[in-house]
């Protein structure tokens, strides 16, 4: 787990969990490393951004009850990394104040090298506050491997970058605009690799879109929101997360602090919907589907825990079932 040391929170936390009952208890923790808010694992790795205006990326070393870190944080050319992941040997960061990804090579270790390539957006959006030029929110594969796309709170689109099949390295190939102001922060693809659904940050809407892995396409086909009609609001939604069979996804909203419910079509082109609960805290930042798809994780940042709920196989609709404290709580990662 993930927490902003700036806010109190303990750093990188290691935790056991219970296969039946989803509980969590904390086995350690690491302050090592300033802001750990996103994470990303690789069997005994763990990779971490560090969410400060120099940006870096740490590694630790997770085979044991406490992260233990692997060398110093590198620095990624960036300002702000709120995201990272995996992809074809590199570390890849999304650094949201400089609007930019960067490309860092893995060494042999697992741990990473110093950058290899700065990919700058361009770009701004009619939000005059939040949206005066690109902001990098999110970065990550598609599920053939191909490509790596990345989403834009300030440029109201993703970007879309083939992966050199010799070196690794992402080249731009494209980027797919989406509905103007709307701010897009995150994506989930659905399991067949035909789909794919943009969360919105800046309206409490989810986009869903085509995917061609064969031309690296992003299509969007329509918009459906993730807060029931009416709701008051300010809204702002978060972490999108769909079922390992496509039939349902998941969006945390803070705000209201709700996690919505949405059933998707049989062939991933069209969403709705159906529930809505309390997210179990405040203001959830990250949201994670358990291994085994019967548990749901809330990090929820401002009330400073991480919630479980027991997800109801015919409805997808999540049922608290616990929580643990985990101040400034950004992110859950299984391994």
């Amino acid at each position: 787990m993930g927490s902003f040391t700036s806010e109190g929170g303990r750093g990188v936390l290691a935790a056991e969990v219970d296969g039946e009952t989803g509980a969590l208890t904390v086995t350690g923790s690491s302050d090592a490393v300033a802001d750990p808010s996103f994470l990303a694992l690789a069997g005994p790795v763990l990779h971490t951004v560090s969410e400060t205006d120099a940006g870096a990326v740490a590694a630790f070393d997770v085979t044991g009850p406490v992260p233990r870190p692997l060398g110093a944080p590198v620095p990624v050319d960036g300002a702000g990394p709120t995201h990272l992941s995996l992809a074809a040997g590199h570390v890849l960061t999304a650094n949201y104040t400089s609007g930019s990804v960067s490309v860092l090579p893995l060494a042999g270790d697992g741990t990473a090298r110093p950058v290899a390539a700065v990919l700058r957006h361009e770009g701004s959006g009619p939000v005059a506050d939040r949206q005066s030029g690109p902001h990098a929110h999110q970065v990550l594969p598609d599920p053939s491997g191909r490509w790596a796309v990345s989403v834009d709170l300030g440029t109201d689109s993703v970007w879309v970058y083939a992966l050199d099949p010799a070196t690794g390295v992402p080249a731009l190939h494209g980027e797919a605009a989406l509905r103007p102001g709307t701010g897009p922060r995150h994506l989930a693809f659905h399991p067949s690799g035909t789909h794919a659904y943009v969360l919105h940050e800046l309206e409490p809407v989810l986009t869903v879109c085509r995917w061609d892995a064969a031309t690296g396409t992003l299509e969007p086909l329509g918009e459906t929101p993730v807060v029931p009609a009416g709701t008051p609001g300010p809204s702002y939604p978060s972490e999108v997360v769909v079922a390992p069979d496509g039939r349902f996804l998941w969006a945390a909203v803070r705000g209201d602090d709700t996690l919505a419910v949405l059933a998707l079509d049989p062939d991933g082109a069209g969403a709705a919907l159906t529930a809505t609960v309390p997210c179990g805290g405040t203001w959830p930042r990250d949201l994670t589907l358990a291994p085994s798809g019967r548990h749901l994780y809330a990090a929820n940042e401002r009330s400073g825990d991480v919630t479980w709920f027991t997800l109801d196989p015919e409805t997808g609709v999540p049922a608290r079932a616990g929580a643990i404290e985990v101040p400034a709580a950004s992110c859950v990662v299984f391994g």
